[in-house]
């Protein structure tokens, strides 16, 4: 029998809605045994959030809990916090993206914890870092994503859409998740060698930073050349003291550009991304198959230097292939040529990709009381694991099991349940 890669690790899950619940789920799709703290009688917020059936838990919180454990518990007591203390005394992990100083002040700070559990790694999320001038701000996905340089570089350079944009990626929520995952596996390889554990804090302002590096990179060439050749707007727009925002350009010296197919008038996904080469023979592999070889050697088109000032035109002329062939047939075409392309896909025309369900990147779960559901299974394949996505736990379904593991009686859990310190 395979072995689950953090089997035998034990996770204490006080997070709700998206960054701490997808972290959690990551460590529980890996074989970690994880415990959710959800609030008496109401649970994570996600539960109840754009229901698609009422009275069942939404899609929300199904995609970011399968494989968990729950357990109700009203953490304001004095009872509650003796439970959330016997079940930390032997954890492994315990993470948390409560507000800014909600679970210190609960008790649970991490000199707290640490006296209690010196072997416990405590990871945390927060909108920014304890430094930061918005250190004791709450922050939301959109948030992070301004806060960290994202906003401000996508979207269009000109025209009334010339805003900043946030990205229909979770770059705020489920990319700081990820984040803290990597802090959370490194500190415990850490313990492995020094026996005890750490503080781990992932704040959301630097997950989102970490994915805007280029952007950094590019702010910086503006700074010591005073000109940002390679961005969209360039020549047109010369200079500035920041990046501007890059519309659908690759980002970096290529020509890479979004195009439209066949079909785009009716479809607004009808499109393909294609990227142009610099160099010479990829170029021209590219040139014969959009049916412009004479692009090879015009010294017009010929150098990346030269193209990037006729960009707009280079533009057009691919369009006018693309556009008389529908996505996937361009792909195909341009892929054999060995131009680096794809079709830009649709959520639905996903979710009806067998290809990915084939691979476990979309898997249906079979959920109580709803029944099967899509959602996106585990992003890294192992040559010798494969995850059992399960279902997500109903509101406080493993109260009695887990209490019962830290030593309560039937006797006790039914006071305690009478007294609603665990469900109502």
């Amino acid at each position: 029998m395979t072995t689950a890669p953090l089997q035998g690790i034990k996770v204490i899950d006080w997070t709700q809605v998206q960054s701490g619940p997808s972290c959690t789920q990551m460590l529980a799709w890996l074989g970690a045994d994880v415990i959710k703290i959800e609030r008496v009688g109401l649970g994570d917020p996600t539960r109840t959030e754009l229901l698609d059936k009422e009275g069942l838990d939404g899609l929300y919180f199904l995609q970011l809990n399968c494989n968990k454990r729950s357990i109700e518990l009203n953490v304001k007591t004095k009872e509650g916090q003796e439970i959330l203390t016997k079940l930390l005394k032997d954890a492994d992990i315990f993470v948390e993206n409560l507000h800014p100083g909600a679970a210190d002040k609960l008790g649970f700070s991490w000199e707290n914890l640490h006296k209690l559990n010196p072997r416990l790694i405590y990871g945390t999320i927060k909108g920014f870092n304890d430094d930061s001038p918005f250190a004791d701000v709450k922050a939301f996905e959109p948030v992070a994503q301004c806060a960290g340089g994202a906003a401000a570089t996508t979207g269009w350079w000109s025209g009334e859409c010339n805003i900043p944009t946030q990205s229909g990626a979770a770059l705020g929520d489920s990319n700081t998740g990820m984040h803290l995952v990597i802090g959370l596996l490194a500190a415990l390889m850490q313990r492995e060698k020094t026996g005890e554990g750490c503080f781990v804090q992932q704040s959301m302002q630097d997950a989102v930073l970490n994915l805007c590096r280029i952007k950094l990179r590019d702010q910086l060439i503006l700074e010591h050349t005073g000109d940002l050749k390679h961005a969209p707007s360039y020549p047109k727009i010369k200079g500035g003291n920041t990046v501007p925002r890059f519309g659908n350009a690759e980002g970096g010296q290529v020509l890479g550009w979004c195009y439209k197919c066949k079909g785009w008038e009716t479809d607004p996904n009808a499109f393909v991304y294609i990227v142009l080469q610099n160099e010479a023979k990829p170029f021209a592999e590219a040139c014969q198959a959009l049916g412009k070889p004479e692009w090879i050697n015009d010294p017009k088109y010929n150098t990346p230097l030269a193209r990037n000032l006729v960009k707009d035109e280079i533009y057009k002329g691919v369009e006018a292939y693309t556009i008389t062939r529908d996505k996937f047939e361009v792909v195909k075409e341009l892929g054999k040529a060995g131009v680096p392309c794809g079709p830009v896909l649709s959520m639905l025309e996903i979710e009806k990709d067998e290809s990915l369900r084939k691979c476990g990147t979309i898997v249906e779960v079979d959920q109580p009381k709803r029944g099967k559901f899509l959602t996106i299974g585990c992003p890294p394949k192992f040559s010798n694991y494969t995850p059992n996505i399960k279902s997500a736990p109903l509101l406080g379904e493993n109260t009695n099991e887990i209490l019962k593991e830290i030593g309560y009686s039937d006797g006790e859990i039914a006071q305690l349940r009478s007294n609603h310190i665990v469900c109502k």
